[in-house]
Protein backbone atom coordinates (compact mmCIF):
# COMPACT_ATOMS: atom_id res chain seq x y z
CA UNK A 1 0.00 0.00 0.00
CA UNK A 2 1.33 3.78 -0.29
CA UNK A 3 -0.47 5.94 1.39
CA UNK A 4 -0.02 9.93 -0.22
CA UNK A 5 -1.14 12.70 2.59
CA UNK A 6 -2.27 15.73 1.49
CA UNK A 7 0.43 17.70 2.01
CA UNK A 8 2.42 15.26 0.68
CA UNK A 9 1.60 15.48 -3.11
CA UNK A 10 3.65 16.55 -5.74
CA UNK A 11 1.90 19.55 -7.07
CA UNK A 12 1.69 21.79 -9.93
CA UNK A 13 4.57 20.08 -11.73
CA UNK A 14 1.79 17.97 -13.58
CA UNK A 15 2.87 14.90 -16.34
CA UNK A 16 6.25 15.88 -17.82
CA UNK A 17 5.13 16.67 -21.50
CA UNK A 18 1.85 17.14 -20.64
CA UNK A 19 0.10 18.89 -24.38
CA UNK A 20 -2.35 21.30 -23.70
CA UNK A 21 -4.27 24.37 -25.72
CA UNK A 22 -5.54 26.98 -23.64
CA UNK A 23 -5.01 27.57 -20.10
CA UNK A 24 -4.75 24.49 -17.65
CA UNK A 25 -3.75 24.14 -14.13
CA UNK A 26 -2.44 20.15 -13.96
CA UNK A 27 -1.84 19.16 -9.83
CA UNK A 28 0.48 15.91 -9.75
CA UNK A 29 -1.59 14.17 -6.92
CA UNK A 30 0.44 10.55 -7.59
CA UNK A 31 3.67 10.39 -9.80
CA UNK A 32 3.41 7.09 -11.60
CA UNK A 33 3.38 4.26 -9.54
CA UNK A 34 3.53 1.07 -10.98
CA UNK A 35 2.59 2.26 -14.09
CA UNK A 36 -0.81 4.86 -13.01
CA UNK A 37 -0.57 8.11 -12.73
CA UNK A 38 -3.50 10.77 -10.83
CA UNK A 39 -3.26 14.08 -12.12
CA UNK A 40 -6.44 16.44 -10.94
CA UNK A 41 -7.03 18.98 -14.03
CA UNK A 42 -8.44 22.40 -14.17
CA UNK A 43 -9.49 23.60 -17.57
CA UNK A 44 -10.56 27.14 -17.97
CA UNK A 45 -13.09 27.22 -20.83
CA UNK A 46 -12.35 26.24 -24.70
CA UNK A 47 -8.64 24.59 -22.98
CA UNK A 48 -8.26 20.88 -23.64
CA UNK A 49 -5.71 18.45 -23.97
CA UNK A 50 -3.81 17.43 -27.52
CA UNK A 51 -4.75 14.25 -29.08
CA UNK A 52 -3.23 11.56 -27.05
CA UNK A 53 -3.52 7.94 -26.14
CA UNK A 54 -2.73 5.62 -23.15
CA UNK A 55 -0.78 2.05 -23.47
CA UNK A 56 -3.22 0.90 -20.53
CA UNK A 57 -5.84 2.98 -20.74
CA UNK A 58 -7.61 5.88 -18.90
CA UNK A 59 -10.23 7.05 -16.55
CA UNK A 60 -11.63 10.22 -16.59
CA UNK A 61 -14.09 11.19 -13.58
CA UNK A 62 -15.22 14.64 -13.65
CA UNK A 63 -15.68 16.43 -10.52
CA UNK A 64 -16.94 19.75 -11.51
CA UNK A 65 -18.20 22.14 -14.49
CA UNK A 66 -18.62 20.69 -17.98
CA UNK A 67 -16.66 19.36 -21.11
CA UNK A 68 -16.60 17.60 -24.29
CA UNK A 69 -14.66 14.57 -25.00
CA UNK A 70 -13.69 12.78 -28.70
CA UNK A 71 -12.26 9.44 -29.30
CA UNK A 72 -10.71 9.91 -33.12
CA UNK A 73 -13.14 9.09 -35.75
CA UNK A 74 -16.35 8.95 -33.53
CA UNK A 75 -18.57 12.54 -31.55
CA UNK A 76 -17.72 15.24 -29.55
CA UNK A 77 -19.47 14.14 -26.79
CA UNK A 78 -20.48 16.03 -23.45
CA UNK A 79 -19.27 15.64 -19.87
CA UNK A 80 -20.61 16.63 -16.56
CA UNK A 81 -19.78 16.60 -13.18
CA UNK A 82 -20.33 13.37 -11.91
CA UNK A 83 -19.52 11.28 -15.18
CA UNK A 84 -16.60 8.71 -15.17
CA UNK A 85 -15.21 7.76 -18.87
CA UNK A 86 -13.10 4.87 -19.48
CA UNK A 87 -10.95 5.03 -22.97
CA UNK A 88 -9.23 1.79 -23.93
CA UNK A 89 -5.71 1.43 -24.08
CA UNK A 90 -4.62 2.67 -27.32
CA UNK A 91 -7.57 4.65 -28.24
CA UNK A 92 -6.78 8.20 -29.20
CA UNK A 93 -8.71 10.58 -27.95
CA UNK A 94 -8.66 14.86 -26.42
CA UNK A 95 -10.84 16.09 -23.59
CA UNK A 96 -11.49 19.08 -22.11
CA UNK A 97 -13.77 22.12 -21.02
CA UNK A 98 -16.72 23.26 -22.99
CA UNK A 99 -16.74 26.29 -24.58
CA UNK A 100 -18.35 28.22 -22.19
CA UNK A 101 -17.74 25.93 -18.79
CA UNK A 102 -14.81 25.38 -16.54
CA UNK A 103 -14.03 21.60 -16.05
CA UNK A 104 -11.87 20.17 -13.39
CA UNK A 105 -11.43 16.08 -14.02
CA UNK A 106 -9.48 13.62 -11.71
CA UNK A 107 -7.26 11.70 -14.56
CA UNK A 108 -6.13 7.99 -13.78
CA UNK A 109 -3.71 7.15 -16.41
CA UNK A 110 -2.52 3.55 -17.07
CA UNK A 111 0.40 3.16 -18.70
CA UNK A 112 2.75 5.84 -20.72
CA UNK A 113 1.24 8.42 -22.13
CA UNK A 114 1.72 8.98 -26.15
CA UNK A 115 1.44 12.48 -27.46
CA UNK A 116 0.33 13.68 -31.16
CA UNK A 117 -1.15 17.22 -32.24
CA UNK A 118 -3.25 19.53 -31.30
CA UNK A 119 -6.55 19.59 -31.51
CA UNK A 120 -7.60 22.53 -33.84
CA UNK A 121 -10.93 24.66 -33.21
CA UNK A 122 -12.41 22.94 -36.07
CA UNK A 123 -12.72 19.69 -34.31
CA UNK A 124 -13.18 21.03 -31.16
CA UNK A 125 -16.39 22.60 -32.14
CA UNK A 126 -17.74 19.78 -34.42
CA UNK A 127 -19.73 17.73 -33.05
CA UNK A 128 -20.54 15.08 -35.83
CA UNK A 129 -17.33 13.26 -35.54
CA UNK A 130 -16.78 13.39 -38.95
CA UNK A 131 -12.90 15.06 -38.29
CA UNK A 132 -10.59 13.10 -36.70
CA UNK A 133 -6.61 13.56 -36.50
CA UNK A 134 -5.75 10.67 -39.75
Amino acid sequence: MKLIKAGERDGLGGKTGSQFTGDVFNYLSMRATDGVTINTVSFNPGARTFWHHHTDGQVLIVVAGGGRIQSAGGPTVDIAQGDIVWIPPGESHWHGAGEDSFMTHIAISLGPTVWAEAVPDAIYLDSTGETDPS
